[in-house]
């Protein structure tokens, strides 16, 4: 059952006057024209008549689409005081926000304390200069650091979002993001593969060769690397890939199941890392087991670890268990490979 449900306000593209080159912010939040702080309480109110049904643990409101911290201070302050009427209240338990690292300083954090925002996200994106000069970023990393540094010391949740193949970026440039974000101590983070879309400045790139869209394997290996590096730092990553209502025409190298893809190609390397070490003659019988949580994540998207196994290890025959049917308790994202005792023929009826 849902716990937690986020009230979306979007400030299409107000507070940043700056141009990235992947970005058209209107077509991203297909919303047209600036939302006021009217539209903002008609949004939430909507969106309460539905949750406080559903007995949910956590509501957040979130500004999102912007740069909120870039609008004027009088504006911040007339969005802030209707989402503080509504965490004052008891019906929001938490207020959300996401920004760029150039628009953070104490005047910011201290007005945005002052009216209870709990959660401060970075539009960070890439922490290597070549990668935010090519992408028309207009900020150095240095930036990034000290605004990282001035949210986390007044208290804030820090998040922080990285994207994956923009103009100028590598394998290691990504693995150097993720390690330097991992520094920075952020709770949450999003991962974003670059998506091409029309009317901007990357899609001109696109066409006239200056910019090739990563396949999508390679999407899904780089962003592999760094979602292992910011789980085993313990940061929750709370998004991998937009959503589909993220996207509604005119884009190219989007995936629905991104998030599936990586996760699936994460326990696939784990488990091949097993096998390898458990059968030298690649031949017997093999328990493949994971918890309920990530169960689908050992098949993969539409079943393609499942194929890929089968195909590379004929001689292998394998179950696919839950960790309760072993009595075993895994954590999140862990995946064992066992083999089972003789005479185990109920363990490998597969499930």
């Amino acid at each position: 059952m849902k716990k937690h449900a986020i009230i979306p306000i979007f400030i299409s593209h107000r507070g940043c006057p700056n141009d990235c080159v992947f970005c058209n912010q209107k077509k991203i939040t297909a919303r047209q024209g600036d939302v006021t702080p009217e539209d903002a309480r008609r949004t939430i109110e909507e969106h309460l008549s539905t949750l406080e049904k559903m007995n949910l643990e956590t509501v957040e409101i979130a500004f999102f689409g912007g740069s909120f911290t870039g609008i004027p201070m009088e504006d911040q302050r007339a969005f802030l005081a209707i989402a503080k009427e509504y965490k004052d209240a008891g019906k929001v338990s938490a207020i959300h926000l996401s920004t760029r690292p150039d628009y953070i300083n104490k005047e910011i954090l201290d007005n945005l304390r002052d009216y209870s925002v709990d959660v401060i996200e970075l539009g960070v994106q890439s922490l290597d200069p070549e990668v935010l000069r090519l992408s028309g970023r207009g900020h150095n990393a240095e930036v990034v650091y000290e605004s990282t540094a001035l949210i986390k010391g007044y208290g804030f949740t820090l998040g922080i979002q990285l994207m994956i193949g923009l103009p100028g970026d590598t394998l290691e440039k990504c693995i150097f993001s993720a390690k330097e974000a991992v520094k920075m101590g952020p709770q949450i983070a999003r991962l974003y593969p670059t998506v091409v879309i029309k009317d901007t400045a990357l899609y001109d790139m696109y066409l006239d060769g200056r910019y090739q869209p990563l396949s999508e394997d390679e999407a899904v290996n780089r962003t592999k690397a760094m979602y292992e590096i910011l789980d085993n730092a313990g940061i929750n990553i709370i998004r991998v890939g937009l959503k589909s209502s993220d996207i509604m025409a005119d884009q190219l190298a989007f995936h629905p199941a991104f998030r599936q893809l990586v996760e699936g190609r994460i326990a696939r390397d784990r488990l091949e890392a097993q096998v390898q070490e458990l059968y030298p003659g690649i031949e017997g019988f093999a328990l493949f087991i994971s918890n309920e949580k990530c169960y689908n994540n050992m098949f993969g998207h539409k079943g393609v670890n499942r194929r890929y196994f089968a195909d590379k290890y004929p001689r292998l025959n394998i179950r696919y268990v839950k960790d309760s049917d072993v009595g075993l308790s895994l954590a999140n994202n862990q995946y064992k490979v066992s083999a089972p005792e003789t005479g185990s023929a109920d363990l490998m009826k597969e499930i």
